[in-house]
């Protein structure tokens, strides 16, 4: 009986240490085979990008529903109970018809060529945003365990971008960028660079404040000489979330990059559409591409810069 027992805990003690050496095998195989890796992120990419429409969708949604139900508290009035809505409940509809979307119809990038681009029930058009931020996302996603390798790092620059393709979409939709984004992405940022990640803390933090008041002083001499308001506040935080990420030095390329990309395309836009010059146009989408530039290049364009110095 006493060798029965011996017996039985040398064979859990075994699989408990098979169990924990498991991570650490398959973490070592992934970095030594760097193509494996780079592949597995372009397919991680391709659901992350479906699970980021869902946040594109629904987050604007979400955060009109709690501003009824303050607005409701605030007046004194009966809050209804609503059904229940976030990011993971109910089950993906079709805007149109109400039709739940199968297991098989969500399959990213797949689904929507196999059903050419249309709702299986009322045959209306699926909007091609949906590949598209799949196919993007996944693109970055490879490009980035290519570029960094098998790092901490990686995994950083990931959630970076993904976040900004998130705002980017948001903004452009709603001219919203919400602060269960930006805020989390910016304390994150310092405590990436705790440990100088992208950049040193002290270049992090004075980064996180001087991105803020640069468009805030922008912000408040525009409404002062004109009476208008030129940006939102999320705005402020967006750029104060790069500045943690990538230190104060990348500020300059992002406000120049963001600020060439929003005129270009803007005036792009304007023409082609028709549209007034007094319609608002949200500037998050390209400071997120100016934030993606300053993460994957913005090293080597500040030293090709102040090399010609």
């Amino acid at each position: 009986m006493v060798f029965t027992q011996r017996s039985a805990t040398c064979i859990v003690t075994k699989q408990s240490t098979d169990l924990t050496k498991t991570p650490i095998l398959l973490m070592s195989f992934l970095q030594d085979n760097p193509h494996l890796f780079i592949f597995l992120s372009f397919v991680i990419g391709l659901m992350v990008g479906s699970f980021l429409n869902v946040v594109i969708h629904r987050l604007p949604k979400m955060m009109e529903r709690t501003w009824h139900q303050q607005c409701a508290e605030l007046q004194g009035k009966e809050v209804k109970a609503l059904p229940i809505y976030n990011i993971a409940t109910p089950r993906s509809l079709c805007p149109n018809c109400g039709y739940k979307i199968t297991a098989c119809e969500n399959i990213p990038v797949l689904s929507y060529l196999f059903l050419k681009g249309r709702c299986s029930q009322c045959h209306q058009k699926v909007s091609l945003r949906y590949p598209v931020v799949e196919i993007l996302t996944s693109i970055l996603s490879g490009y980035i365990a290519w570029h960094f390798g098998f790092s901490l790092l990686t995994l950083a620059a990931l959630i970076f971008v993904w976040a900004m393709i998130v705002l980017a979409a948001i903004d452009f939709d709603t001219q919203l960028l919400p602060d269960d984004i930006t805020l989390p992405l910016l304390w994150l940022g310092l405590l990436i660079n705790l440990n100088n990640g992208f950049t040193h803390i002290q270049s992090a933090i004075v980064g996180a404040v001087i991105g803020y008041l640069i468009l805030w002083s922008i912000y408040w001499v525009f409404k002062i000489v004109t009476g208008k308001e030129g940006m939102g506040y999320g705005d402020f935080k967006l750029l104060a979330a790069i500045g943690a990420w990538f230190g104060w030095s990348m500020l300059p390329l992002v406000i120049l990059l963001s600020s060439m990309a929003g005129a270009i395309i803007g005036l792009v836009v304007m023409f082609s559409s028709g549209q007034k010059r007094d319609i608002p146009i949200p500037f998050g989408p390209y400071l997120a591409i100016g934030g993606v530039v300053a993460l994957l290049w913005g090293n080597k364009i500040n030293h090709a810069y102040f090399a010609l110095f």
